[in-house]
């Protein structure tokens, strides 16, 4: 596959320009113009893209890049140059896809997790500028609150921190993976019993105490190594190309 042809696909694939985001999405590092391998991971460190040319990656596919919007003066230095000088060394290409990747329906972080987790009748929610980013729906009986969390230790593969919040029996949820506890008063004005993501807030502990819903923080990578891997598998089963998911632990 053509390197060109792969961002056409995996840019209109995840709608990527649909959104105003914190960073560019898309190619960030232009690598060899030929594609037949594909390394997939969350985050774009060092020892990720190490593993990938290791492999033999022609590509990199990753949840987080490498450039954000007002991190304020870019230098390409210590990390940032060791990292860009392995891509450019190797001919590798960068392609990351940050809220894309969260909000799609099929491959998205928010809806593999939720199907993981049993969770019916999703519908889009949590909007950012108008778009929504995340998911809202309901467990098809309602469970003890005990139950949701060994479930989502089951399904990201670390223990959850809970703020107990809610009620006893937990039916409706919203769902924003990564790092959204300002989401938390949407779902509590929505009514919901249960908002999960990944990383807490000092102030959403707060708030879920005084509002009434529990608030689940299950991890910002452990809830956002499903998209990028859908996505890899997608990408194989339509395209052909050999695709492997490097994960890098994270205990944030």
């Amino acid at each position: 596959m053509k390197r060109d042809e792969l961002v056409a696909w995996l840019d209109d694939t995840l709608a990527a320009h649909d959104v105003r985001d914190y960073g560019p999405n898309g190619l960030q590092v232009e690598g060899r113009e030929e594609v037949r391998k594909v390394a997939t991971g969350v985050t774009a460190c060092l020892a990720l893209l190490e593993r990938a040319a290791a492999w033999g990656a022609d590509a990199v596919v990753v949840h987080h890049g490498l450039f954000w919007k007002g991190a304020g003066e870019v230098r390409v230095e210590r990390s940032l140059r060791r990292r860009l000088s392995l891509l450019l060394r190797e001919e590798i290409s960068l392609l990351a896809y940050h809220l894309p990747l969260d909000r799609h329906p099929a491959v998205g972080n928010n809806a593999v997790l939720a199907r993981e987790l049993g969770i019916e009748d999703l519908a889009p929610a949590f909007p950012l500028e108008g778009i929504p980013v995340g998911l809202a729906g309901r467990f098809p009986r309602a469970l003890p609150v005990e139950a949701v969390v060994r479930r989502v230790a089951e399904v990201t593969g670390r223990e959850p921190l809970l703020v107990a919040g809610g009620p006893d029996l937990v039916r409706t949820v919203g769902l924003v993976s990564g790092d959204a506890p300002g989401s938390l008063a949407d779902a509590a004005r929505m009514g919901l019993d249960l908002f999960i993501t990944g990383e807490p807030s000092e102030p959403a502990v707060h708030l879920a105490r005084e509002e009434g819903i529990h608030l689940l923080a299950a991890g910002h990578h452990a809830t956002e190594r499903f998209g990028v891997r859908a996505l890899g598998e997608l990408l194989a089963r339509e395209h052909g190309l050999e695709v492997r998911f490097f994960d890098v632990p994270n205990p944030v």
